[in-house]
């Protein structure tokens, strides 16, 4: 039976509608607000399968004919590759969820949210996140939920709740905030160097306008949610917890203070083999019982040494960033380059610069857009001393390189100051945690070295917290395994003016206002710490682009003379293009934009483009060659594609009787414009221009 509900936020109202579409389904939902939909639906298996994960797959898919459009690829149906943005919201959905579902659950479950109709007012995917809960809240799926999420602008110093796509265009910030009735679960999003107060209270105002949203869930729940299944959290075997971590005491004091990461991996791994020799199989029910106890000792053992002792794994203070070394112009042959370790975190970062051409073309529900900064992030295996098979970019990647992308977005150049399109790219060579903050660092480097003029370097920093009971440490710049074993992962990035992006995913239920304000603030002196170590290595752009980098210059033209540039089907243009192997960029105002990789090459088109669009001028001499001979005259070409024409009586000072006793075709004379007519035909003197040169 159908059911509908709705409730209204930040002035829109958001329907959720029951029973009507996708029945079969675990729980399923259509939200809408205006003319965008969304359908969610959850589906579990009704088996349970032991795999150590939570096996939980988020799948959003944004339809083109949900905007009435035809997709542009080859075959004019979506891709089987999601899209940049379905895999940000993918993520998006993921985070705030994953932590809700009840230990000992493990059915196989798979959440799909499609937009089946989108105008061009309200992004679907705030719609999508909150339809994702409330499908599972409607499921028979065990559920810790609600969750609700909002996006939250701020527009001449006043907080907007969940903004239109125009007012996100003049909006300083943008963050997507999701959180349960007494805490904040998820933060992501860009911000233009905004201060940590105001970023605090954007947070906490999404959180406030969200509390209708969970109201309504509830309502939904308990007027047409099913019966939840019954999940039997996992029993400790006593006897065998006290045997495993009796035996492991010993090895794991030495495992959880060894500094570095191959090293305590390495002792771990024997800890675990001394440990399984020791313990009789009989003792156990399954072969990774004993791991999964020695796995949960080996974080209680850590955890206690940083709440208890005050102690890190590597011996630094709660507040401590690792060492840092930063070093630029590594590549020779890159336009900027950058090599940012930090601890044994490394990422060798690459600037490249190109041309208006090289804008990344891409299609989505609000038409096409182009981007004229790009920055892709790489994790391969050997970083973390792995052996894996080398494919695409993964969620994982696309998620870090977003991150990094808007922090640096915000203070990149803009177009008509600095007309390339900018490409960068990190290789992580090395992992301990925070690679994406070392991302943004060397990219930051390496754009500068490249002679971009961004307004101020941008640093990144990521946050932990160990939560016990009351108890709670906040963690500036955590390592690999402080991130596993903590609560929280909070990654900040900015400028010593304010932040820019970032991102938190927490373990917990959520975080409060107290610890968020600690949080940020300590992360703003981690950041502050990394741009003067930056600075040490490059603290101001290069003063000019690499001697690599295309070369760039405008210069403008008649409109009426683009014909002549293009030429008849693009011919004169494609065999410059050719010649002086240069990028040239034609807009329909007159302003010619041209890239070369050679700087003579660059000046010589433009001396070339410069004779096709000169006008001649009525008493000015030109050099030009003669083209055509005639009974009466000749032909003159003064610049490229434009003649004139040398009557016989302007050939020479004497009386001339043959055209061919004073000009051939194919020799380079001095001719003075005499005169040009309404219709553009050019009289040429020869007379005239060597009397002048007698004179």
């Amino acid at each position: 039976m159908k059911q509908t509900f709705e409730t209204n936020i930040g002035g829109r109202t958001l329907v959720f509608e029951t029973g009507k579409m996708a029945k079969q389904a675990s729980g399923s939902v259509v939200v809408s607000s205006g003319d965008t939909m969304v359908l969610i639906t959850v589906v579990a298996e009704t088996e349970s399968k032991d795999l150590g994960f939570l096996p939980l797959t988020i799948e959003y898919q944004e339809k083109m004919y949900a905007a009435g459009r035809i997709p542009g690829s080859y075959f004019r149906r979506e891709i089987g590759r999601p899209s940049e943005k379905e895999v940000l919201t993918c993520r998006m959905i993921d985070r705030p969820l994953r932590p809700l579902f009840p230990e000992g659950y493990s059915s196989e479950t798979q959440l799909i949210a499609t937009v089946f109709s989108a105008d061009q007012d309200l992004d679907p995917d705030i719609l999508a996140m909150n339809g994702a809960s409330a499908a599972l809240m409607l499921s028979d799926i065990p559920f810790a939920g609600p969750v609700a999420a909002a996006r939250v602008g701020y527009i001449d110093g006043e907080y907007v709740l969940n903004p239109s796509k125009s007012q996100l265009e003049k909006s300083q910030i943008s963050l997507v905030v999701a959180g349960t009735r007494t805490a904040v679960v998820m933060v992501e999003g860009r911000a233009g160097e905004m201060d940590e107060a105001v970023i605090l209270e954007a947070i906490f105002f999404a959180h406030a306008g969200i509390q209708p949203l969970i109201d309504l869930q509830l309502r939904l729940q308990q007027d047409a949610g099913k019966v939840k299944r019954v999940v039997v959290a996992p029993t400790v075997n006593a006897p065998l917890k006290k045997l495993v971590e009796d035996a492991a005491a010993p090895g794991m004091e030495e495992v959880v203070t060894t500094a570095d990461k191959m090293a305590r991996s390495s002792r771990y791994s024997q800890l675990k083999a001394e440990v399984l020799a020791l313990i009789d199989p009989a003792m156990y029910d399954a072969p990774g019982q004993v791991t999964t106890l020695l796995s949960d000792y080996k974080k209680h053992v850590m955890r206690d040494r940083i709440v208890s002792k005050g102690l890190r794994l590597d011996g630094r203070s709660f507040e401590e960033v690792r060492p840092i070394t930063c070093e630029v112009g590594i590549l020779p042959r890159a336009h900027g380059s950058a090599l940012f370790t930090r601890g044994e975190t490394q990422a060798l970062v690459i600037g490249t610069l190109g041309s208006e051409r090289d804008e990344q073309h891409l299609e989505g529900l609000g038409g096409d857009v182009y981007r004229r900064f790009m920055l892709h992030y790489n994790f391969p295996p050997f970083s973390v001393g792995e052996v894996r098979r080398l494919s695409g970019p993964s969620r994982r990647d696309i998620g870090h390189g977003t991150l990094a992308r808007r922090g640096i977005e915000a203070v990149l150049p803009a177009g008509d100051a600095f007309p390339y399109t900018m490409r960068v790219v990190s290789e992580v060579l090395e992992s301990n945690g925070s690679s994406s903050m070392a991302t943004v660092c060397g990219a930051s480097l390496a754009l500068m070295d490249a002679g971009v003029p961004v307004k101020s370097p941008v640093s990144g920093v990521a946050m932990g917290l160990i939560k016990e009971g009351d108890q709670v440490v906040v963690l500036t710049d955590i390592l690999g395994d402080e991130d596993h074993l903590g609560d929280m992962d909070f990654k900040v990035v900015g400028t010593r003016g304010g932040i820019t992006s970032l991102q938190m995913d927490i373990k917990i239920d959520g975080v409060d206002r107290a610890i968020m304000s600690r949080a940020l603030d300590q992360a703003k002196k981690g950041r502050i710490h990394i741009l003067e170590k930056m600075e040490e290595a490059l603290g101001v752009p290069r003063a000019v682009v690499s001697e690599h980098a295309p070369k760039y210059i405008t210069m403008k033209i008649n409109p009426d003379k683009i014909r002549d540039i293009i030429g008849p089907g693009g011919k004169i243009i494609r065999e410059m293009t050719a010649e002086f192997e240069s990028k040239i960029d034609v807009e329909d105002d007159g302003t010619i934009k041209i890239f070369s990789n050679n700087c003579e090459s660059a000046n010589a088109l433009v001396k070339r483009i410069q004779q096709i669009t000169a006008v001649p001028e009525v008493g000015k001499i030109y050099e030009g060659e003669v083209r055509t001979i005639k009974d009466f005259g000749a032909f003159v070409q003064i610049f490229p594609g434009t003649d004139g024409m040398v009557h016989i009586s302007e050939l020479a000072n004497d009386r001339v009787k043959n055209v061919t006793d004073v000009v051939k075709e194919g020799d380079i004379i001095k001719v003075k414009v005499i005169d040009v007519d309404s219709r553009g035909r050019i009289r040429l003197s020869r007379k005239a221009a060597l009397a002048e040169g007698e004179e």
